[in-house]
């Protein structure tokens, strides 16, 4: 058995809200065993025998599942418990540091990764820490600037809507238990 954990994107925010009692019981139904929701902002872990190399097949699958029954244009990134254990474990950036909000931004590909991150270096660094990882895009604005800053505002863009999801890290550590 695999443990996975769907990230799912824009969740009880915009408009879109489901409860986790509702998602959980999506994956139940759908025959993933071990599920649990962490915090009502779209994070779920499953379990299922499911091997890595069906990725693909598996998100494409959760997503038609989340739309037939949630009714909106749901888009996850679907990363192992230990894929996301290694990202969190991988932050780059003093997480300690109180004055800074520490984000993880979880990529759908690697191209949409290598994209953001040649993007970043055009910015201030000081005002946008960016650094990848593997899957992911570590970021670590000042606290109340992560709307505002130049990286916010790209990766906002709805080019990037259906190809990454971000969460902070103390919500990753969450999720891993």
């Amino acid at each position: 058995m695999t443990t996975w954990v769907a990230l799912l994107r824009g969740v009880n925010v915009g408009g879109i809200s489901i409860r986790s009692a509702d998602l959980a019981e999506l994956f139940t139904a759908r025959g993933y065993e071990a599920v649990r929701t962490v915090l009502a902002s779209g994070n779920v872990v499953f379990e299922t025998d499911a091997a890595a190399s069906a990725r693909s097949k598996l998100t494409a699958s959760i997503e038609t599942a989340l739309r037939e029954r949630f009714g909106y244009d749901a888009w996850i990134v679907l990363v192992t418990l230990a894929e996301l254990t290694a990202a969190a474990d991988g932050f780059p950036f003093d997480h300690a540091d109180d004055s800074r909000q520490p984000w993880v931004i979880f990529c759908a590909d690697t191209a949409t990764r290598d994209e953001l991150v040649t993007a970043a270096t055009q910015m201030d660094a000081s005002t946008d820490p960016v650094a990848a990882g593997p899957g992911v895009i570590y970021w670590n604005p000042v606290k109340g600037s992560s709307t505002d800053t130049p990286f916010a505002k790209l990766i906002a863009k709805t080019t990037y809507k259906s190809r990454t999801t971000n969460r902070n890290l103390r919500t990753l550590r969450k999720i891993i238990g």
